[in-house]
C-alpha cells in the first residue's frame, strides 16, 4: 500500500498542474482578445512581450522557469500576431541584458542591430526559448522601439517602448499568479494651447 502512495501523489500532483495550465491558458485568450481590440496594432508594428513564467506560476521572478507555460502561452499570441501581421518581439531576462527575440523581417525592415546570444531556460527564460524554437527565422536584438506591450510578471519592458505609452485597462490584472500590464504608444502631442490633434 505504501508503494501505491508515491503514485497517486503524482496523479494528483499532474491533475493540479494540468487543472492550473488549463485555467491559464483560457484567461489568456480572454486577455489576447481584449488587447487586440484596444490595442490598434497596424501591420507591421511590434508588440513586445515580457514574461515570466516563474511568477505565473507564484514563483519568484527567474526560479521557476517552465517551458509549460510558454507552450500555453506563445503560441495563440504567435498567430494572432501572424493573423494581424505583426512583428512579435520576446523580451528575454536581464542576464542577457532584457534582449529580445524578433523575426528577421523585423530586423530587416526596422534596420535592426544584431546580438550574439541563444535564450536558454536560465538565461533568457522560457518564453523566449519557445519564440526562438516557434519563429521563422529568429535573430536576437537588444533594443527595439514598441508599439504596444503585454508585461507579465513585472519582467519591465518599458526600455523597449517608444514614447509616449498609454496603459490598456483590462478586467483582468493577472495571468496565473503574475501581475499582469497591458500598454500601447501613441505619438507625442506637440505645440501649445492652440495646437489641435485629431
Amino acid at each position: 500500500m505504501l508503494k501505491d502512495q508515491p503514485d497517486q501523489n503524482e496523479r494528483d500532483g499532474l491533475k493540479v498542474e494540468r487543472d492550473l495550465l488549463d485555467g491559464i491558458a483560457s484567461v489568456w485568450e480572454d486577455v489576447l482578445n481584449d488587447f487586440f481590440l484596444q490595442a490598434n496594432l497596424r501591420p507591421r508594428q511590434m508588440l513586445v512581450v515580457g514574461c515570466s513564467t516563474s511568477e505565473v506560476l507564484g514563483h519568484r521572478i527567474g526560479k521557476g522557469s517552465s517551458m509549460a507555460v510558454a507552450d500555453i502561452l506563445l503560441p495563440p499570441l504567435l498567430e494572432r500576431c501572424r493573423s494581424a501581421q505583426v512583428f512579435l518581439a520576446v523580451q528575454g531576462c536581464e542576464h542577457i541584458n532584457r534582449a529580445l527575440v524578433v523575426e528577421e523581417a523585423c530586423v530587416e525592415h526596422y534596420n535592426l542591430d544584431a546580438v550574439t546570444v541563444l535564450p536558454a531556460l536560465h538565461a533568457g527564460g522560457a518564453m523566449t526559448v519557445k519564440a526562438w524554437q516557434s519563429f521563422d527565422s529568429p535573430v536576437m536584438v537588444e533594443k527595439i522601439q514598441g508599439h504596444a506591450g503585454i508585461d507579465i510578471g513585472d519582467t519591465f519592458i518599458g526600455m523597449h517602448l517608444r514614447p509616449v505609452v498609454v496603459p490598456i485597462r483590462l478586467p483582468v490584472h493577472s495571468l496565473g499568479q503574475a501581475h499582469l500590464t497591458l500598454a500601447r504608444t501613441r505619438p507625442r502631442l506637440i505645440g501649445g494651447p492652440r495646437a489641435q490633434y485629431p
